[in-house]
């Protein structure tokens, strides 16, 4: 839903409604500025922030110092409406009509319930200061300056906000006006970034290209995918709707339903996470449902008016987050139900019943322990294996970087007369694949220390074995897991590159197995390096209801097409490249 209202509040915000220029004008000119506005997201929330803020800043204090001049000017008890009484007063006056106008009057806190959706982008200090001391001051004197003059001019109530503006600094604030519209929605735009990369993380959407922006906040990424997608909708949004009520009312829909879906979020974890009394957490529930359920209540009157727009848009999103995220998950867990037991790669022997081809084969595979049913699949079909055969596993840590020596941990699978080693690699969310051969380069030096360290650990018993960078190896009979490291794990980490130096001070020699290891390896190296990549196929079984046929043969198929492949996200050079298919029903 929060896609969505990024979707409606660009539309809205940036389609000028000015009473001196027509309907075509307005939505050529909303056209252009929304494709600039897209055209700058690339340059990261820094750079737009710094070129957005003092913008949105002028355009508060204008409209701030303007409402102060109508109060001043034409009335002044105005300013008794923050009573709560006049609420009771006026719906007691009003009655249904009332009610219904609360779909109006929320769009007054539509937009700047947005400015909640950054704290991703700013540390929760900079919005809590800028909403109290700028925001809501500036708002409550520019609506309170708009009654002021309605008070004294209620024929221009359709176009009240230009009507009130003094004559001499119309023009100007015109500009103004339309350059703050420009930037309206980019709160939404930059959480709508952060939605993603959240749902990305939790398996639930298809895979993107996220660009991270900043060096000191994690939050701060740019999508390009998304952030296309969203000009086109808003595009879309800004012809289809002819009128700006019309927008109003879908976007008051959407920013309803995600105030109630974070309310219930907001009891969850005031329950589970923060353990308040329960007095507390039904004081708070009390309050906001009441408050906010009396505003959805108006704008459900307003669904056939264009609320129906976000409902629809939602729906979508919702179905193919769940098909991409139900198609993930039975993937992996067939991946894990069929991984290859260790007793069957020994009972294979030293040549794993195949003939043992010259030349390395990089198995890349998202399990951090056993042997992939690829591996299997690839020998089940083929008469040849690579002599020496890595698992690689790439994982993704939520740190800026990896340190390169820390980046590799390496381990060996079986005996050493199968030379097959398990690699997991570490990349923190600013390290990138590099197209060349420096992965392959890292990956082999990390592979030869291990090798050199191993052999000099060769006295000590199999349960005291460790590896170059903590973990422990396999022995004969089993596959230690490798846990996903977290932040912790990756601070206190030896480096290969000292304990190598440590290692040769200490006036140890390799030993004559440790030589002919590295010498094989080298030889393998230079007859080819291939990487191996899995391509499984999810389909639905033959008794499946239409649904589920319908949702993993044509969507989650349709989505695994247009996603990134796993190619393009390690930078595997296509003439080494070699895609192993195999297919399993849900």
């Amino acid at each position: 839903m929060k896609l969505v209202c990024a979707v409606l509040s660009a539309s809205g915000g940036i389609k000028l409604d000015h009473p001196k220029m027509s309907n075509d004008v307005v939505v050529v000119v909303s056209l252009v500025i929304l494709v600039g506005l897209f055209s700058m997201q690339h340059y990261g929330t820094d750079r737009v922030g710094w070129l957005f803020a003092p913008i949105v800043l002028l355009w508060f204090l204008l409209i701030g110092g303007i409402g102060a001049f109508n109060i001043w000017k034409y009335d002044s008890t105005v300013l008794k409406a923050i009573s709560p009484i006049y609420i009771y007063r006026y719906f007691k006056r009003g009655g249904k009509d009332g009610w219904i106008s609360l779909g109006g009057i929320l769009l007054s806190i539509t937009g700047t319930e947005a400015l909640f959706a950054d704290l991703g982008h700013f540390p929760v200090s900079a919005v809590q200061i800028a909403f109290t001391i700028v925001v809501f001051p500036c708002l409550l004197l520019a609506y309170s300056g708009q009654a002021a003059y309605l008070m004294k001019n209620q024929d221009h109530v359709i176009d009240a906000f230009y009507r009130s503006i003094p004559t001499g600094i119309y023009w100007p604030m015109f500009i103004v006006a339309t350059a703050a519209a420009i930037v309206a929605s980019q709160a939404t735009i930059s959480a709508t970034f952060s939605i993603i990369k959240q749902a990305l993380a939790l398996g639930c959407f298809p895979r993107v290209k996220v660009v991270h922006t900043s060096r000191k906040f994690l939050g701060q990424i740019y999508i390009p995918d998304i952030n296309w997608v969203l000009m086109i909708l808003c595009i879309a949004v800004t012809v289809g709707f002819r009128k700006q009520s019309q927008i109003g009312n879908a976007y008051g829909t959407a920013v309803m339903i995600v105030m109630l879906v974070t309310t219930f979020l907001m009891i969850l974890i005031m329950l589970l996470v923060w353990r308040c009394h329960w007095i507390l957490v039904l004081v708070f529930t009390s309050l906001s449902l009441v408050i906010e359920c009396t505003y959805f209540s108006a704008v459900l009157v307003k669904v056939d008016q264009g609320g129906w727009v976000p409902l629809v848009f939602a729906a979508a999103f919702l179905i193919i987050m769940y098909v991409w995220h139900y198609g993930t998950v039975k993937r992996y867990e067939f991946e894990m139900q069929s991984k290859v037991s260790m007793a069957w790669i020994l009972g294979l022997g030293p040549s794993l019943g195949l003939v043992r081809v010259p030349g390395i084969g990089l198995v890349y595979t998202e399990l951090a322990s056993g042997v992939p049913h690829i591996f299997s699949h690839f020998i089940t079909n083929l008469p040849a294996i690579h002599s020496v055969v890595i698992f690689v596993c790439v994982k993704y840590l939520p740190v800026y970087t990896v340190p390169k020596e820390e980046r590799f941990l390496v381990k060996r699978i079986g005996p050493k007369n199968f030379h097959m080693f398990r690699c997991v690699v570490r990349y923190g969310y600013k390290d990138l694949h590099k197209k060349d051969d420096n992965f392959e380069n890292m990956l082999f030096d990390s592979l030869f220390l291990f090798v050199r360290l191993e052999s000099m650990m060769e006295g000590c018993s199999d349960s005291d074995e460790y590896s170059f960078c903590g973990q422990q190896t396999e022995n004969d009979n089993t596959i230690s897991s490798i846990a996903e490291p977290s932040i912790d794990s990756i601070v206190p980490v030896r480096s290969p590159l000292r304990e190598s130096s440590a290692v040769r001070s200490s006036g140890q020699r390799s030993s004559q197995t440790e030589v002919g290891e590295l010498e094989f390896l080298n030889s393998c190296r230079d007859a080819g390096v291939v990487h191996i990549l899995g391509n499984t196929v999810v389909r639905a079984s033959r008794d499946s209801n239409i649904i589920k046929k319908v949702a993993i043969d044509y969507i989650y198929a349709f989505l695994r097409k247009i996603c990134r492949e796993n190619s393009v996200i390690f930078n595997v050079p296509h003439e080494s490249l070699l895609n192993v298919g195999q297919r399993f029903y849900v």
